[in-house]
């Protein structure tokens, strides 16, 4: 059963369109006829249970797996929309970036040459880097403030570090849309806070699309504009943080019983585990 929530929409524009997704593995469905829209200058956390389908649905955006059927689109505010699914890697690589988690990272590598592979979709023939995309590279270190580790090989930081360089690769793309795959899922407190933090202030200041899928239900409480419940390959409601992480919806999804209170100094519900 899908929860229809009526939402206020936002002011800005609808930056990434997705449309009756539907993904198999073989005979199992694990994707069923999914649609999302996300605006310009928000997050939308994609929050579920384990196996729920929140980083295929990611991967199936991103194009690193095909999709069954469906459709997903890119929206300029000036430009007609943009069919993703229908452009080359190195296309769809100039309309949104990808956060992975950073146990994908090559540990031999400098910062400084990680931050630079999110310029690949424009170098030309030769892949030579010019001095604009040197800039564009520094920038988005100082904007995840790591510029301090440019000289720092991969291997050597720490989870929470090693994220921030994703994370800036990935605004060296220039792109309006980033999409995050768990990204918090192995870092301590501090530093999911940190990243978060991070994240949202970028989203709102850059203008960018963001969808994030996440595990922690008060990470996107906190750091949401919107939240999209996904179970078993379903969206089951959308909305705000306050009209999806209720009681009922999360007990379902969770089959846990939950209680939902006013967090104590922030604006957002607080989500805690029941007595079963």
């Amino acid at each position: 059963m899908k929860f229809e929530i009526r939402e206020q929409r936002l002011e800005n524009s609808s930056m990434l369109r997705i449309e009756n997704l539907t993904v198999s593995y073989g005979t199992r469905g694990v994707l069923h006829d999914v649609s999302l829209e996300i605006y310009s200058g928000e997050v939308l956390a994609l929050i579920g249970p384990n196996g729920a389908g929140k980083s295929t649905l990611v991967r199936a955006v991103s194009g690193v797996i095909p999709l069954e059927s469906g459709r997903i689109h890119s929206n300029g505010s000036s430009l007609p929309p943009v069919d993703l699914i229908g452009l080359s890697p190195m296309q769809r690589a100039r309309s949104l970036a990808v956060v992975p988690q950073a146990a994908s990272m090559p540990p031999a590598f400098t910062v400084w040459e990680t931050v630079l592979m999110g310029r690949t979709p424009y170098l030309n023939f030769l892949g030579q880097v010019s001095a604009k995309d040197e800039a564009i590279a520094r920038l988005a270190l100082q904007k995840v403030d790591a510029l301090d580790l440019s000289e720092r090989r991969v291997g050597e930081l720490s989870g929470g570090e090693q994220q921030r360089v994703l994370l800036a690769r990935a605004l060296a793309q220039s792109t309006p849309i980033l999409l995050l795959d768990e990204p918090t899922s192995n870092l301590d407190l501090h530093y999911q806070v940190g990243f978060m933090e991070t994240v949202s202030t970028l989203a709102h200041l850059d203008n960018l699309a963001v969808l994030v899928a996440l595990h922690d239900l008060n990470l996107a409480a906190r750091y949401a504009d919107r939240v999209a419940l996904m179970v078993e390959g379903e969206i089951k409601a959308t909305g705000t943080p306050r009209q999806v992480l209720t009681p009922e919806l999360i007990s379902t999804a969770y089959h846990l019983p939950v209680q939902v209170i006013a967090h104590p100094f922030a604006d957002v519900p607080l989500v805690l585990p029941g007595k079963k």
